[in-house]
């Protein structure tokens, strides 16, 4: 009986781990290599999603870094009222790539991914992977261009359309970093995807 309490209790200890490790952003988020290496799904969901969508990896966690630093549950900044009474946050936006409510709603009907979730990994780049070909149909713009992407993806079609981005130049220097970011996170892919490709075909081994 003592025997398979410790089994027991073990095995709750390795799920808890393995939840814990699962949500907590990774712990060099400057690296897309050693992303993927301790995430060990994300790769995966990834690239099914440049496979699906055509944006490319390297775009989609530029977008979610910027967005969210990797935090599953991340939120909107609270407001205050004379910088003492909370009277909301920004605006509804939530998880990975924060997306509002109402976007993630029009996601899920037009892909009919129901039960999709800001908060799992899978479903944001899938969402990101999406939108970005949407902007690319409705925009013309290139899927690999993450300067663009970013600015159409934070204003929206329509706001990119009218040129809004031009009344934030603090908007256009962060979509310089998420350009530069996502140059970074492609040069460092290349040096290990052949391994990120290769790890399900060495599976149990590794």
């Amino acid at each position: 009986m003592f025997y398979r309490l410790q089994k027991y209790s073990a095995l709750m200890l390795l799920l808890a781990l393995s939840s814990a490790c699962s949500t907590t952003p990774p712990k060099n988020m400057d690296n897309s290599c050693e992303i993927f290496f301790e995430k060990d799904d994300w790769y995966d969901d990834a690239n099914d999603s440049f496979k699906k969508w055509g944006v490319p990896i390297h775009v989609q966690l530029a977008i979610i870094h910027q967005e969210s630093r990797f935090t599953y549950d991340a939120k909107t900044e609270m407001q205050y009222f004379l910088w003492i009474i909370p009277i909301g946050r920004k605006s509804n936006a939530y998880g990975y790539a924060q997306v509002k409510d109402e976007t993630w709603d029009w996601y899920i009907d037009k892909t009919g991914n129901r039960g999709a979730d800001r908060d799992d990994f899978a479903d944001a780049v899938d969402f990101i992977g999406w939108y970005g070909k949407l902007t690319h149909s409705a925009l013309g713009i290139s899927k690999w261009d993450a300067y663009n992407q970013y600015l159409a993806y934070h204003e929206g079609h329509g706001g990119f359309k009218r040129k809004t981005y031009l009344k934030k130049p603090w908007l256009m220097k962060v979509a310089g970093k998420v350009d530069a970011r996502a140059k970074q996170y492609s040069a460092q892919l290349k040096t290990c995807q052949k391994e990120l490709d290769s790890r399900w075909d060495l599976w149990p081994f590794w």
